[in-house]
């Protein structure tokens, strides 16, 4: 170990909004989940089990936001994950002997058969329908790092128009995370990491240590940081952050030299959805009869200039180990250059979207697990850590202005912030500062109606404020859905907050609306105060 010269710190950011329509089973979106589940949790959990049971001692973080663990713990998310494995599990038997004259097609049903029939054990036998309870086993174990945002993904860079609204953000980010974990969050992931040093403050006020920035952040930083996105820097309020690194992102991500665009791995866009003949396949696509992704793939990237081949679990299996080799050897090769020019050793920040890593690119659960077995067992000049132990082993850091960033495209506010989706924003400040008046107005309510109707207030509201709508808008993908939720949670909110001002608060339309947002069971309005 005497040969250590840096450090590598993976961070996956697990997210999805808050979709929960108990009102009835046909909202599509809510299979974002159900396939986050399959294609990426459930993964990542069993390669970390195996790493931990072969004594492989590894590092990584993630985040776990509020609204992805409400909807882990949700009952009737639990439920429906359940009725849709089990379809796919009757898809995957009908593939079986649909394609029983294709050697090659038919070990790939028999494949799916095997990976939905095991989801479905996985879910229900070892973690009783509430994968949280894997995750924290491995925080408690020390190899898993779970920090924390904000609430619903809030976008600080525009929401700091109105701090308190930033403030609520991570307050109820805060408070979601103890209630699972039982324990402080010591970092965070900024929302799209939107940093503004407006929420320096707040942050630091619950005990918020760090956080992940893009690469900018840090270059654009005033003074220019001495080892640039390579140690971290200390905002002049207190908040360590950490800056992407841009050259191991780009091997990921870059849709040209990007692993995930390996020819032996499977093509995310070809799906048994759109290819099955439409009676056959009616039953398992969206109720309104459209085509949709069923998640049983036959064929691999292959190339532009090729017809599709079917793909073969072996070859891309074969793919994922040279491509860990490869990554070990770049982070060897950066980290030896950098340390002979650096007083602490350096360390590579390598910040992805969790749903990457099994849901976009299939193979990307077992691409970490190889990584992280031959970064422990082969020759290396770095070791795997966590934002924490980087902290308390070199709390010495220079002090520096991170830049107001994000890591959308072009790097600023224009993906949540543009003339599709403009619209919304003059309705979110409006509802934010209706919010606070409440809290002024009505300071510890203790009539108990309207209590929990300024509650469900606070809910409809950080419902409303998540960037997710922001960005489904701009990318033009389930538009409609989107408005819908604006619209659908400021509305809500409106409504409540004029029963309450006029003191004729509905009990039956709040009952109806709380079925429905029921997240954040603990929320205090006051938190608006």
């Amino acid at each position: 170990m005497n040969n250590i010269k840096g450090y590598v710190n993976f961070v996956l950011h697990a997210h999805l909004p808050y979709i929960h329509h108990p009102e009835s089973e046909d909202y599509l979106e809510e299979e974002w989940l159900f396939e986050a589940i399959s294609e990426c949790y459930i993964p990542l959990l069993l390669n970390f089990k195996k790493l931990v049971e072969e004594g492989v001692d590894f590092r990584i973080t993630m985040t776990m936001t509020p609204p992805l663990l409400n909807m882990l713990d949700n009952k009737l998310l639990q439920e429906r994950y359940i009725k849709y494995v089990e379809k796919h599990i009757e898809l995957c038997e009908k593939e079986v002997v649909r394609t029983k004259f294709d050697d090659r097609l038919n070990r790939l049903a028999h494949y799916y058969l095997d990976r939905y029939s095991n989801d479905l054990h996985v879910f229900k036998d070892i973690y009783k329908c509430n994968l949280i309870t894997g995750f924290k086993e491995f925080l408690d174990r020390g190899v898993l790092e779970i920090i924390t945002c904000g609430a619903t993904h809030g976008f600080f860079p525009i929401l700091y128009v109105n701090e308190k609204t930033v403030r609520a953000q991570i307050a109820v980010g805060v408070q979601t995370y103890e209630r699972f974990f039982g324990r402080k969050p010591r970092g965070i992931w900024l929302p799209e990491c939107g940093y503004v040093p407006e929420a320096d403050k707040y942050l630091k006020e619950f005990g918020i240590e760090y956080a992940m920035v893009e690469s900018h952040a840090a270059l654009y930083a005033d003074p220019t940081p001495i080892y640039g996105t390579f140690a971290p820097i200390v905002s002049p309020d207190g908040l360590v952050v950490f800056a992407r690194d841009m050259e191991s992102s780009r091997q990921v991500w870059s849709s040209i030299i990007g692993y995930p665009g390996d020819f032996n791995y499977r093509e995310f866009y070809r799906d048994l959805g759109y290819d099955a003949d439409y009676e056959y396949i009616k039953p398992y696509i969206a109720a309104n009869g459209a085509r949709v992704n069923t998640g049983i793939k036959y064929y691999r990237i292959t190339g532009k200039d090729c017809p599709k081949d079917y793909y073969d679990v072996q070859w891309a299996k074969d793919s994922a180990e040279k491509q860990a080799g490869h990554f070990m050897d770049c982070r060897t090769a950066q980290i030896n250059s950098l340390a002979s020019y650096m007083d602490v050793p350096p360390i590579v920040n390598c910040p992805y979207d969790a749903e990457l890593y099994g849901h976009w690119w299939y193979e990307g659960p077992y691409w970490l697990y190889i990584l992280f077995k031959k970064i422990y067992y082969d020759e290396c000049n770095f070791k795997l850590i966590t934002p924490s132990e980087y902290i308390d082993m070199y709390p010495e850091m220079q002090v520096c202005s991170p830049c107001r960033s994000t890591w959308g495209a072009k790097g600023y506010n224009e993906v949540w912030l543009n003339p599709t989706n403009d619209y919304a924003h003059r309705h979110l400040h409006k509802a934010g500062d209706r919010m606070c008046e409440l809290a002024w107005k009505f300071p510890n309510e203790g009539d108990n109606l309207r209590r929990q109707a300024l509650n469900q207030c606070a809910r409809e509201l950080l419902l409303a404020q998540s960037s997710d709508w922001l960005f489904i808008i701009t990318n033009g993908t389930m538009v409609d859905y989107a408005h819908k939720a604006i619209k659908d949670h400021i509305g809500r909110f409106t409504k409540l907050y004029r029963q309450i001002m006029k003191d004729e608060i509905d009990p039956e339309y709040l009952l109806d609306i709380f079925t429905k947002d029921d997240i954040f069971p603990d929320i205090d309005y006051m938190v608006y105060y």
